[in-house]
């Protein structure tokens, strides 16, 4: 598969994965972009990874672990002199699922982010966390339900669907 291929079939789907971790749609992008810019400069060695939307996910949220450090040491200028943004329509993400994933411990918002939205298999995203299988079937029950139990009386029963997508 050359890159393009690789970008046009992974663009949304690393997207929505880095969204579902960090919560926060216009970063996500940001993060993605960098991260497929990072992947195109080694595609040479990103394509032989056994799991490049992975590699792709795992780079976007480094660089903002990376940003994030670099913020705290730079001096703000306040958020009163910034003008406030509403979220643009082009970003297809429910607000309540993004409030619900905020709320979920980090570690099962990861096996989330990567067990869902990437579908990646369970050794897979065990291998990319550096935790056990058993230890991400856990962490995917336990942030399913917790979901379930927030989002379902809101009408949303495509959670209840979630169980039954592990692998």
């Amino acid at each position: 598969m050359d890159f393009a291929d690789f970008y046009k079939a992974s663009w949304d789907p690393c997207l929505r994965a880095v969204v579902a971790w960090n919560g926060d749609p216009r970063l996500a992008e940001d993060l993605v972009s960098e991260a497929f810019a990072k992947a195109w400069a080694s595609w040479g060695v990103v394509c032989y990874h056994p799991a490049p939307r992975a590699w792709v996910v795992r780079t976007a949220l480094n660089t903002g672990v990376s940003w994030w450090r670099r913020s705290r040491r730079e001096v703000s200028i306040g958020d009163e002199r910034l003008p406030t943004v509403a979220l643009d329509p082009v970003y297809d993400f429910d607000g309540a699922l993004i409030c619900a994933l905020r709320r979920l411990p980090t570690r099962e918002r990861q096996v989330v982010a990567l067990r869902l939205f990437l579908d990646l298999d369970t050794q897979t995203t065990a291998t990319q966390l550096g935790i056990a299988p058993g230890t991400v079937r856990a962490h995917l029950s336990h942030a399913v339900a917790a979901l379930r139990q927030e989002l379902a009386p809101m009408g949303l029963a495509e959670v209840e669907e979630c169980t039954t997508t592990t692998k």
